[in-house]
C-alpha cells in the first residue's frame, strides 16, 4: 500500500489505484479534478486503437433515457441516477480481477450530470474498498470533454440512431420535467435524512464527561 501511496503522490497521471499511468490520452478539461478524453480518442477506442494496451471499456451515457434513445454513441448504455451507478459497481463486489477495463463518462455536454455521476462512482468505490485502499474495481475512469454533442458534431456515423436529441427539446418538455422531479425529489430524502442526522449528534448526551 505504501508503494502504491508514494507512486501516487509523485505522479499525477496515475490510475485511481495508483498501480498505473492512463492508457488513454488526457487533456485539459472544465473539471480539473477529473481526467478528461476528447471526442477524437473515444473515436480511437471504439475503431480498437489501443485494443492491445486495454481489456475493454465501457462508455456510461449519463443523459435521460429520451436523449440516449435519440442518439447515443455505438455501444453506450444509459445511466442517469446515482442508483444505476451504485448497482454496477456494487455488481462487482466479491470480485478480484486484473483486467485494464475503462469506463467514460458523458452526458449532452459533460459540464453537471456526467460529472456528478462519475464523481458519485468514484465517492463509492473508494467506500466499499476502504479496507483495502487504494485498491478500486474501476481505477480508470474518464469524462469525454464536451459530452454526445461535441462527439456527435465530429463522429456522427458513430452514434446510433444518426440523430441528436437535446435535453430541452421541446417535444420532450413532460419527460424532462418527470426526470427533474424525480431527481430533485431524491436530493429531498437525502437532505432531510441529513438534517436528522445532524439534528439527532446535535441534541444526544455525550458518551462520557472529562468533569
Amino acid at each position: 500500500m505504501k508503494s502504491a501511496l508514494d507512486k501516487m503522490e509523485a505522479e499525477i497521471n496515475l490510475i485511481g489505484d495508483g498501480s498505473e499511468c492512463h492508457r488513454l490520452p488526457t487533456i485539459t478539461g472544465r473539471h480539473k479534478d477529473l481526467k478528461s478524453v476528447s471526442p477524437r480518442t473515444v473515436n480511437h477506442l471504439l475503431t480498437g486503437k489501443y485494443n492491445d494496451v486495454i481489456s475493454g471499456y465501457q462508455i456510461i451515457d449519463c443523459r435521460y433515457p429520451y436523449e440516449y434513445e435519440g442518439g447515443h454513441i455505438e455501444g453506450a448504455i444509459n445511466l442517469h441516477n446515482e442508483a444505476q451507478i451504485k448497482e454496477l459497481v456494487t455488481s462487482l463486489q466479491g470480485r478480484e480481477s486484473t483486467e485494464r477495463n475503462i469506463l467514460v463518462f458523458h452526458c449532452e455536454f459533460s459540464s453537471e450530470r456526467a460529472p456528478k455521476l462519475l464523481r458519485h462512482l468514484r465517492s463509492l468505490d473508494r467506500k466499499l474498498n476502504s479496507d483495502r485502499y487504494p485498491f478500486l474495481f474501476y481505477p480508470e475512469v474518464y469524462l469525454l470533454d464536451g459530452g454526445y454533442k461535441a462527439f456527435y458534431e465530429q463522429h456522427q456515423r458513430q452514434c446510433q440512431p444518426n440523430t441528436y436529441v437535446p435535453m430541452l427539446h421541446l417535444d420532450y418538455a413532460s419527460q424532462l420535467r418527470h426526470f427533474r422531479s424525480k431527481s430533485k425529489s431524491n436530493k429531498t430524502v437525502k437532505n432531510r435524512y441529513l438534517q436528522s442526522l445532524r439534528l439527532e449528534i446535535d441534541v444526544s448526551p455525550p458518551k462520557f464527561s472529562l468533569m
